[in-house]
């Protein structure tokens, strides 16, 4: 098996497996509890949220919310964000190619009288900062932007972005899930003030988020129940997933140099060999992309026929689109924004490396991706 799918679901690090198997049996007490047991459940809990904040140069480990997952935390910064500050504006704007997890949340909020924007991207998935600036008015609460897309692996200027959004007094939301443990994410130097972060995509186990607020940031909680999370988060912490969390945050940031290195040096071998063939074409950014992310458009054959065929035929898991939408066969709206038509955005191959994923594998993955367009091809009507 040649696994090239780790943008959908990365797994976990068997050393995170082995650092929190603990809080499933002696370290699992709740941490709101005041006995002994729950204090440990305790100590690990706030263990996990300062690995978590120094891995992203928090000001501090209180700025860090845990939640369930990705998802839960793009909900938090945008429905919460919005609906605790409509008294100042209800204007919120998004790129036009954000998650959807990020999407369907502004999509409420648009149920609920706010008037949300779209900021367009250029033909490489970057964000037009002058039209950002443009479309920014004082009745804007809130702008959410990917730091990097998950299907294209284009990397946002975040600096720019953050200026330009400060300039006019919003807040700024940024969706880190594809680019955290994969590039350095610093909330001081580039002026982030809500940032989701997602377990699963560290290396760590599924079930467990988190939500950076900076301090003097103020979000409604989107869930009511108890005082867990500062209350924004109600529920009794998942402490197995949260502190494999903190130990793959930890992981990730310690090993982060040297894999950047490595991947991009594997992903620029899968660009150079698949460009190789007939009417191969790659999308996103040619270099601000993220190191282990290589991603393609194959005219006249559907992404998910070549997605069946490598795994059926050869053992090679990738991807086609966004994980969270491929299953609906709609064209990608990410591949859409930058400007391809719908029969060029069903063509679309994702490969997304992971610390297993070696030099080694690229000449069969070519070459299965080679025979896998050429039979496509032979067979399509098109």
């Amino acid at each position: 098996m040649t696994y090239l799918d780790h943008v959908s679901g990365m797994p976990t690090d068997p050393r995170v497996i082995s650092f929190a198997e603990r809080f499933l049996s002696e370290g699992s007490g709740n941490p709101f509890t005041l006995h002994s047991v729950g204090l440990e459940g305790k100590r690990g809990l706030e263990d996990a949220r300062a690995k978590v904040a120094d891995f992203i140069n928090a000001e501090s480990p209180g700025t860090i919310v845990f939640t369930s997952g990705a998802t839960e935390s793009n909900n938090l910064a945008v429905r919460g964000t919005g609906l605790r500050n409509r008294r100042k504006g209800t204007h919120v704007l998004m790129s036009a190619i954000e998650h959807i997890s990020v999407v369907n949340p502004m999509k409420e909020l648009g149920k609920q009288g706010f008037d949300v924007g779209v900021v367009p991207v250029d033909s490489s998935g970057i964000l037009d900062l002058n039209v950002l600036r443009e479309m920014i008015t004082p009745e804007t609460t809130l702008v959410s932007v990917n730091y990097a897309n998950d299907e294209i692996g284009t990397i946002e200027p975040v600096q720019e972005i953050s200026q330009i959004v400060h300039e006019k007094g919003a807040l700024l939301h940024m969706n880190a899930t594809a680019a955290a443990g994969r590039v350095p994410v610093d909330v001081e130097k580039d002026g982030i003030d809500l940032l989701t972060l997602s377990s699963n995509d560290l290396g760590g186990p599924r079930g467990a988020g988190a939500l950076y607020m900076r301090k003097g940031v103020r979000i409604q909680p989107v869930v009511v129940g108890g005082g867990q999370e500062r209350g924004l988060r109600p529920g009794t912490e998942n402490l197995f997933a949260i502190a494999g969390m903190g130990e793959a945050a930890r992981l990730a940031s310690a090993d982060m140099v040297s894999e950047m290195k490595r991947l991009s040096a594997i992903r620029d071998a899968y660009i150079k060999g698949i460009l190789e063939i007939e009417e191969a074409y790659l999308t996103g950014h040619p270099e601000r992309r993220l190191p282990g992310h290589a991603s393609f458009r194959f005219s006249r054959i559907e992404g998910e026929s070549i997605l069946l065929n490598l795994d059926t035929l050869y053992d090679i898991q990738v991807a086609t689109g966004s994980a969270c939408t491929s299953q609906s066969l709609e064209a990608s709206s990410t591949l859409l924004a930058i400007g391809l038509r719908h029969e060029e955005a069903h063509g679309s191959m994702v490969l997304s490396l992971g610390r297993q994923n070696t030099s080694e594998e690229v000449p069969a993955v070519i070459e299965g991706v080679r025979k896998t367009v050429e039979r496509l091809r032979r067979l399509s009507p098109l």
